[in-house]
């Protein structure tokens, strides 16, 4: 897993980042991680429907349910 934060360590080397594993259900768990954070980062796939883009129901979740931004950044 910290192999995919590398390449955005190198880049953003003065930005901490936690990688961490946990189980139980996504959105739940998401929701607890971010609790103290300043910033929550999300990825969406760029599935479109017939009322725009879907975020799915974690992403949704941690948009309506964290207390701090939230970026949702697309991805194939």
């Amino acid at each position: 897993m910290t192999g995919v934060l590398r390449p955005w360590r190198r880049e953003y080397p003065n930005v901490p980042m936690a990688a961490t594993v946990a189980e139980g259900r996504g959105a739940v768990v998401l929701i607890r991680a971010a609790r103290d954070a300043g910033l929550l980062v999300v990825g969406r796939r760029g599935i479109e429907h017939q009322i725009g883009v879907h975020a799915g129901p974690v992403t949704h979740a941690a948009l309506h349910h964290v207390g701090c931004a939230v970026a949702v950044v697309p991805h194939d």
